[in-house]
Parts: structure tokens; C-alpha cells; sequence
């Protein structure tokens, strides 16, 4: 996730500028032609600058799309977020020896918390490695640029945000031995380990440390964090519909062909010396739309593993703390803060 105020004009120019080279290139050719009169006809002003607002239109809805899709991800992070701090308020303040005559003294109680609490934070950093896992219309699976392809900006924004080291550390770290190679087996870890965590409530229950009311709260809790895995699984697997999405691209690139054969034309007709105009200002033209096009295409896929993503990195960072904190723990990862201007 971009957090700086404003983007400095040196990235924007790493990130972008090859597009503005391009569309000089295309503009430079095209005034060259009609300067040496090897192309003399013009298309009128008129039905290209109803082209240009029919594609603005669209483009706009495109990105209003996109942006939808990017919100509802981090609403859905946001309640997993919230559920994640009840879980561990649940955890520790449900387990108890109150309903059991087999009375746990506080260590074996506190290794129950432990225990539990452990294995939720494991399942984020599962289920956000299965997020990162690219599909076929993702930017990424696409991207020629040095500065725009995933494993560059991992190196420079910071480990953890496509490779899958982090989670498979993480996953040791937080799964008990003897589950840790069962669960990680499985197609959908991040779903086995929730219903890991309801057979451990069960055989709670089954000891009486938890009644069921408790057992009950606790369970509903479990089939929240199913809801919100479920959610994001929406996003991730469902994209943004390819009809809408290519089909701007399209309408973006017809626009930019038959601007300079409207616009030059009308230029040149005020002397040679408009010429030089013309070239800035038509490659300005279409870089606006490009970049439109750009911006809604980068915002539609939320978890594909670019500076642009909701940082499920923090945010599990942040969930680990809080959670690790309520068990009393002192030695705490620190923080993910902002590198280069982006939130992991």
C-alpha cells in the first residue's frame, strides 16, 4: 500500500515514464508525417473528443469498480482484524479449570491459551500466503518492468511481500509439531487449521474447561474467521469482470490512435513552429488516459503481491503482537513500518 502524501516525481517517472516515452515516440512520428506532408488528412475534432468523454465515462466506472473491490478487501482485513483481538479475549478469559473436576493448575492452562492463540495467529500468515498465490489476470503474471514486477519491489520494499518465506517461518513458529505437517499438506491450510482449532474446542468441552455456552461463543467465532477467509477468497478468485477491464484497455488505445490525427492537424495550422507543441501535448493527452487505465487496473486485484496491496503484512504483524501480548509475552516482533513510501 502506497502511504506517501504524494508521489515524488522521480518515482512516478521509474514507474510510469515508459509510457510517456512511447506515446512521444507515436506522436513524434505521426507530426513528422504530417510536417513532410506525407500525411495530409485529418480527422475533425468533433467525434474524437466524443470518443475521448465516452472513454473517460467508462474508464471512470472501471475504476469506481476497482476501487469498490480494494475497500471491501480491507473492510474484510479489518474485521479479521477485530475478530482476531476477540478470539484471544475469548481464549483468555474462557479457559479455565471452573467446570472441570480435573482442576488445571495455571501452567497447564496457560499452555491451552498458548496453544490456541498460537495456531489462529499460524492461520493468518497462511491464509495471506494463499492470497499471494498470482492468478492468470493478475499484473504481475504480466509485467516486463524491472520496477514493476513483484520480485523487485519484495526486495526493495521488504521480505515477506511475495515469497513465501515469511509464512513458512511463521507456520513452524506458531503449529504445534504434531500438526504442523498435517495441516501444511493440505490443499487450503488456512481452512484446516480453523477446523483444527473447533476439534481442540471440542475435546475442551469434552474436559470441561469449556462449557457450552463457551463452546458455543467460541465456535461462532471460528465460523467468522471462515466468512471473512471465504470473503477474500471472493475477491481473489473472482476478478474484475474481463469484459469491463479489457475492453477499456481497448477503447483507451483507439482513442490514442486518432488523437494526433485530429489534434496535429489543427495545431500545425497556427505555423511550423506548433509542431513542437503538438508532440508534448498529445503524449500528455494520452498519458492522462493510460494512467487512468493503469490506476484501475493496479486497484482491481488487491492481494497480487505489488506495492499497491492491502498490507496484509502489517496488519498480521499487527494481529500477532496484540494476540502475543495477551498471553503476557514481552519479546514481540516488531512492528511492519512504512519502507520507500509503501506499507507491506
Amino acid at each position: 500500500m502506497l502511504t506517501s502524501k504524494n508521489v515524488d516525481f522521480i518515482t512516478l517517472i521509474k514507474v510510469r515514464g515508459k509510457y510517456m516515452i512511447w506515446l512521444m515516440i507515436f506522436m513524434g512520428i505521426i507530426s513528422i508525417l504530417y510536417y513532410f506532408k506525407i500525411i495530409t488528412f485529418s480527422i475533425p475534432w468533433l467525434p474524437v473528443s466524443v470518443i475521448g468523454t465516452a472513454v473517460a465515462f467508462y474508464v471512470g466506472f472501471k475504476n469506481n469498480q476497482a476501487y469498490d473491490r480494494m475497500w471491501e478487501a480491507r473492510k474484510i482485513w479489518g474485521g479479521i482484524i477485530n475478530d482476531s483481538r476477540s478470539w484471544g479475549m475469548l481464549v483468555d478469559g474462557f479457559i479455565t479449570s471452573k467446570f472441570t473436576n480435573d482442576k488445571k493448575n495455571e501452567s497447564e492452562l496457560n499452555n491451552i491459551k498458548k496453544r490456541l492463540i498460537y495456531r489462529h495467529i499460524a492461520w493468518l500468515y497462511a491464509h495471506r500466503s494463499q492470497l499471494l498465490v498470482p492468478t492468470t489476470w493478475e499484473n504481475r503474471n504480466h509485467t516486463n518492468s524491472k520496477v514493476n514486477s513483484s520480485d523487485y519491489q519484495r526486495k526493495k520494499f521488504g521480505v515477506g511481500l511475495v515469497d513465501d518465506e515469511v509464512t513458512r517461518t511463521e507456520l513452524k513458529l506458531f503449529l504445534p509439531e504434531t500438526e504442523h505437517d498435517r495441516l501444511v499438506s493440505n490443499v487450503n491450510t488456512a481452512t484446516q487449521i480453523i477446523n483444527e482449532q473447533s476439534r481442540d474446542l471440542t475435546k475442551l468441552r469434552d474436559q470441561d474447561i469449556i462449557d457450552d455456552f463457551r463452546h458455543m461463543e467460541m465456535e461462532q467465532l471460528l465460523i467468522n474467521f471462515y466468512t471473512l477467509q471465504g470473503k477474500n477468497e471472493r475477491i481473489k478468485k473472482f476478478p474484475l469482470p474481463r469484459q469491463f477491464a479489457h475492453m477499456s484497455q481497448i477503447f483507451v488505445a483507439i482513442f490514442i490512435l486518432l488523437l494526433p490525427f485530429s489534434m496535429i492537424p489543427e495545431l500545425l495550422k497556427l505555423g511550423e513552429w506548433a509542431l513542437w507543441i503538438s508532440i508534448p501535448l498529445c503524449a500528455l493527452i494520452g498519458w492522462v488516459y493510460v494512467m487512468m487505465e493503469v490506476v484501475g487496473e493496479n486497484t482491481a486485484n488487491p492481494f497480487q503481491g505489488l506495492i499497491y496491496d492491502i498490507p496484509m503484512m502489517a496488519l498480521c504483524r499487527t494481529i500477532e503482537i496484540d494476540l502475543r501480548e495477551m498471553l503476557g509475552e514481552k519479546e514481540l516482533p516488531p512492528s511492519v513500518n512504512t519502507k520507500n513510501g509503501v506499507l507491506m
